[in-house]
This record gives structure tokens, sequence and C-alpha cells, in this order.
């Protein structure tokens, strides 16, 4: 990738661009899917930073979702997007028929599935890779971190050993894969941010989502930890992403800097919800320090 003045790293936005040639808008759908974390199977109450709705507030049906953007991108094309919950935790052929459904809908160039580094079992493997095969495609693992004690403390109910099996399985299938970090979990220093950074990148990844850690009122964390403030500034977390894009390759697709919470679920930091700023302020930085993704990389060891 090549990166420009005004273009520091490789966009979501600019790889789809590239592929089908004008706008694509990810269209978030509720397919109605639970999570393990949450009946059961592995543990109960969620993910202790996770919302009620299995952080999909925002998700809806595909029609509703076109009509409301269709003014704003009247030439896009769509991708649908099976946000909420885990989303490949169903029998196969549960999972087949939502999947097809979805594809087969007049507006939907495309798919993109997340889920859990542990659901993801031969079945359902070989009807991802039977999708790919025809269908635009990525996987989204929701790791957040590598680190098991972090992992432990905050409830989550799989290992760095579940994501190496997972990506390990995707690789082998040619399966674009992207995957999640979540910056100023409680008790990880920015060494642990950096080092979970450099294991990702290192791991044949399509794609990169960073996002602080917002507390939310309908979280567990947020009755364990009404007070926690992962960043105490906005200025702090801009400045801790521009180093980390630093040390990103340049190949791997940026596909979140900031995340989506509704205005009235948020608690903390009190500024997260103001995405276009945070995002700008991103953009200025990196050219005020004339710096850019892989600016700085180096082989690093996971």
């Amino acid at each position: 990738m090549k990166f420009t003045k005004d273009q520091r790293f490789y966009s979501i936005n600019t790889f789809l661009k590239e592929q089908f040639g004008r706008k694509m808008v990810k269209l978030s759908i509720e397919a109605g899917f639970t999570c393990p974390n949450r009946d059961g199977k592995v543990g109960y109450g969620g993910c202790k930073f996770c919302s009620s709705g299995g952080s999909g507030e925002l998700a809806s049906n595909i029609s509703d979702q076109i009509e409301l953007l269709n003014d704003k991108w009247p030439n896009a094309g769509h991708l649908a997007y099976f946000q909420s919950h885990t989303n490949t935790y169903a029998s196969v052929d549960v999972l087949r028929e939502k999947y097809h459904a979805a594809l087969s809908y007049p507006d939907i160039e495309g798919i993109v599935i997340a889920t859990r580094p542990d659901c993801l079992d031969e079945e359902v493997l070989n009807l991802l890779s039977e999708i790919s095969e025809n269908h635009f495609m990525w996987i989204e693992l929701g790791l957040q971190t590598i680190h098991d004690k972090t992992l432990d403390a905050m409830n989550i109910g799989y290992h760095i050993s579940d994501f190496d099996r997972a990506m390990s399985e995707l690789s082998k299938r040619n399966i674009k894969t992207v995957v999640h970090l979540i910056l100023g979990l409680p008790e990880e220093t920015e060494k642990d941010m950096f080092k979970s950074l450099h294991y990702v990148t290192n791991s044949g990844i399509f794609g990169i989502k960073m996002h602080l850690m917002n507390i939310v009122r309908t979280s567990p964390l947020y009755k364990e930890m009404p007070d926690y403030v992962s960043f105490d500034s906005l200025e702090n977390y801009v400045d801790l992403v521009v180093r980390m894009l630093e040390e990103t390759p340049p190949n791997i697709t940026i596909h979140r800097l900031t995340g989506d919470v509704p205005r009235k679920l948020l608690v903390s930091p009190e500024w997260s919800y103001k995405k276009r700023t945070i995002l700008n302020s991103i953009n200025h930085e990196l050219i005020a320090r004339d710096t850019y993704q892989g600016a700085k990389l180096q082989l690093f060891q996971p």
C-alpha cells in the first residue's frame, strides 16, 4: 500500500473500493444468535465488557438498513454484517440457511461474520470455506487481547490457544480474517497492548479492529468497576493509536480505530461517543507527525 499526504493508513474502505470499484457499506443485521458465554456452554453473563445486546445495539435488518443509508450513499454496494453475539454458534444447517438468505438478497454483494475463536468446528469451517469460494467474505474474531490473565478476568471463556487454532484453520482455507483488539482493558499496560498488536499482526490476518475500552451501563463490568476509565483523555488515546499504526504492517486493512456506543449507554470515557472527532484527531496527528501505517515496523516475535 502506497500512502499519501492525506491517506496515512490502509482503511477497509480503500480496500473495498479497490475490490468493487465503488463505496461499500456494511449492513449490521440481527440474526437471532446467542453466545456460549451466555447460555452456559462456556459460562453465564457474557464477557464483562459486553452489553446486554451482545455489542450489537445498532443492528437491524437488511431492508431497514438500506432504506436508512440510501440517502447518504445512494450508489453504494452492500455487505451483510452478522454482528450481534456469536454468529457461528448454531447448527450448520441453521447457519447455511441464514447466510444464504442474506446472500440471496438482491442488494447484497458479500458477507461479514463476527464470531468467537472457540466457535469454529470442522463443519462450520467447511461451510465458511464453501461460501468464501463463491462469495466475497471475511470472518471477524473477537480476540480482544492475547493475555490469558485478562481473558479470564473479563470472563471471556476462551484462551489464546483457541485463537491460534482458529487462525490456523481459517488460513488453511484462505479465509480472510479480521481480529478485534480492545485497548485499555483493566490491568493491562501499554506494553501488554503492544504485545497483543504484534502477535496478531504476525498471525496472517487480513485486517484489524482496535478500539478503546468503553464502559456501558448494561455491562457486568459497570457493576463491578463503575469508576473505571480506560483513557483519561482523547489525546492519550490518539497518541497510542498513532504509535500502534506505525507498528502495523501496511498490507493489513484497518477496520476500526474507535467504537460505536450509543451515548445513552456510555459511562466512560465520556468523550468516546465522539467518533468523528476521534478519527479526525488520529488523522490530524498522523499528518502532524508526518508518519503512516508501518512507519516504525520491525520484525517482532510474539
